[in-house]
């Protein structure tokens, strides 16, 4: 085991962790280090795949915009679960990082003055969301990584697959990471840690997100005794191209798109009159699955679903080329289908997780006794629950989260005081961890963990998809249980050292299934409907029982559940109608 000393590592190398790593390098000082550590190469991060843009309130006087109404919008899209003081720190801060990534090289798209142009969003009362045509995630992440480079103090590991979470009475101590090239373990032993792993939505079959996104952060954190938050509500994205669930992004509404049922019926106008096909995220899917299920969607034997239709066709060549360029050439390749002739076939997708580690508003992570933080630990982006979204997160407040907690951890954990646990303490916990991952390389079980993914994807996608009940939940619940169960007796074929995918894909799975197991309980346990959750057995947001946010932790191999409040500040619970 390679033992390697830096004074900040940061886990996850999208747009939170890298400008986490770049804030924290600039403040630091050229001799103190700082690591960098993703599972693939740092530029392949999920965050590429972002499309649609970054919410802010640059231009209020032209748009008739404001922060409160940011505020506003953001809270009622949350359906009021959303901590209000970091909604405001968030709206306060994105302006900013809309600056910082004009200055590091982002090629906005611009109104004809030169100034940044902003789309329309769901959920959003005007426009606010900057972008760069459809390929926004990839200019950010171009630019951060370029910026990184720039930065002699900060190391990048690629393709090191971090196993353990280390921690010695209440501070952080170490990773232990897979150099997948290699086969060998490194420890990592720094005085502070930021996590930026991104989201979970990789244990759905039907998801728009990349094969990596399997929340091996929020994994590491419910192993290593720390609390998770709001795990139930995960975002369906109504637009996931079918069969692939590519993501056909928000913006494509945004710019005009509609909504077309079988019958061509543009059916929003029975779930949001007013805003039609720019209703927030939860409200869009629900509709779209209801028409399904009435009988108004296409039926399709070779797609293997059904779905709705997305229609661009009246935007013309010239818009589509110009704002969703990445949409046109993706629907050619993947369909032989030109958007500006043909609808593009759509169905809601896993996308993006609200819930995640326990976190203060400053991103400090919750410790196991929920009475204060983990000394030198911090989680950023997607992996944490802040919590910004509450139960449903509107569209490009993610990038914008991205990178405002960017800042603020990289930031704090700059300015912090480190607490270094003993060095043969690490180094001992370091062993006891490479161990373990050397007894599941040595399995010889009776099952293939890849039959075991397979088993969790049945099940999270026909009991706790768009529409979820008692019932359903319940036979998940079991069912992962179950899975889990039969990992105790998983078989990794593959024994060598050199990119053994096998084994990391085993990993991954471990990660999921677990993961699912605590959004079973929490959605089980969550008895009402609120923005991403949507029970048929309890049809109504229920605010007297139910405002107040999940909290789970793993003990004794159980998931123990209790609850907290909601920061409520301005903006008090009304009827969410659109």
């Amino acid at each position: 085991m390679e033992v390697l000393d830096y004074d900040i590592v940061v886990l996850g190398s999208g747009i939170a962790g890298l400008s986490a790593a770049i804030h924290a390098s600039r403040i630091i000082g050229p001799r103190c280090r700082i690591a960098v550590i993703s599972k693939l190469h740092l530029m392949r991060s999920h965050s590429v795949a972002a499309e649609g843009g970054v919410s802010g309130v640059l231009y209020p006087e032209m748009h008739n915009d404001s922060y409160d109404l940011h505020c506003y919008d953001t809270a009622k899209g949350s359906d009021y679960l959303g901590d209000q003081d970091a909604i405001e720190m968030l709206v306060n801060n994105a302006p900013k990082e809309i600056r910082f990534f004009e200055h590091i090289g982002v090629p906005w798209s611009r109104e004809p003055d030169k100034r940044i142009l902003f789309r329309a969003f769901g959920g959003m009362s005007v426009k606010r969301t900057a972008f760069a045509a459809d390929k926004t995630g990839f200019f950010l992440m171009r630019a951060l990584y370029d910026t990184m480079l720039k930065s002699e103090n900060v190391d990048g590991f690629h393709e090191h697959f971090v196993t353990d979470l280390l921690l010695h009475k209440n501070c952080f101590a170490g990773l232990l990471s897979i150099d997948l090239a290699t086969g060998s373990t490194k420890l990592f032993r720094a005085g502070a840690c930021i996590i930026a792993t991104g989201g979970y939505s990789r244990m759905y079959p039907f998801t728009t997100t990349s094969h990596s996104a399997t929340g091996d952060g929020t994994a590491l954190a419910l192993r290593a005794g720390l609390p998770l938050k709001d795990m139930e509500f995960v975002q369906f994205h109504p637009t996931a191209l079918v069969p692939s669930g590519i993501l056909i992004t928000e913006a494509a509404r945004g710019e005009g798109g509609y909504l077309r049922n079988a019958k061509g019926e543009r059916f929003m106008d029975r779930y949001a009159k007013s805003v039609m096909e720019l209703a927030p995220r939860d409200i869009v899917s629900k509709a779209i699955i209801t028409e399904i299920k009435k009988g108004r969607g296409i039926d399709d034997e070779g797609a293997g679903m059904k779905y709705v239709h997305l229609d661009l066709r009246h935007l013309g060549a010239e818009k589509i080329d110009e704002r969703l360029p990445m949409i046109r050439e993706m629907t050619i390749k993947m369909l032989g289908l030109d958007p500006v002739e043909e609808q593009i076939p759509v169905r809601p997708a896993a996308h993006f997780t609200m819930g995640g580690i326990h976190t203060d508003v400053n991103g400090s992570v919750i410790s196991s006794t929920l009475s204060g933080t983990v000394n030198g630990l911090w989680a950023a982006g997607e992996c944490a629950c802040v919590s910004v979204h509450g139960s449903n997160r509107l569209g490009s407040n993610s990038l914008s989260q991205c990178a405002v907690w960017g800042r603020v951890t990289g930031t704090a954990s700059a300015r912090h005081t480190r607490i270094s646990v003993a060095k043969d303490i690490t180094v001992k916990m370091g062993e006891d961890a490479e161990e373990r991952i050397n007894s599941i390389r040595d399995s010889d079980g009776a099952n293939d963990p890849y039959e075991l993914k397979e088993r969790l994807y049945n099940v999270m996608g026909e009991h706790l998809y768009v529409y979820r009940d008692r019932r359903g939940m319940t036979s998940a619940l079991a069912a992962i249980r179950r899975i889990k169960e039969m990992y105790k007796d998983i078989r990794v074929s593959d024994k060598g050292n050199v990119f053994n995918t096998n084994l990391r894909d085993a990993l991954e799975i471990k990660n999921m299934v677990e993961l699912a197991e605590v959004v079973a309980k929490c959605a089980l346990n969550r008895r009402e409907s609120r923005g991403a959750h949507a029970r048929t057995d309890y049809k109504k947001r229920d605010d007297k029982h139910w405002l107040k946010h999940t909290i789970a932790k793993s003990v004794k191999g159980d998931i123990a559940i209790s609850y907290g409040p909601v920061t409520i500040t301005r903006w008090h619970p009304k009827a969410r109608t659109y």
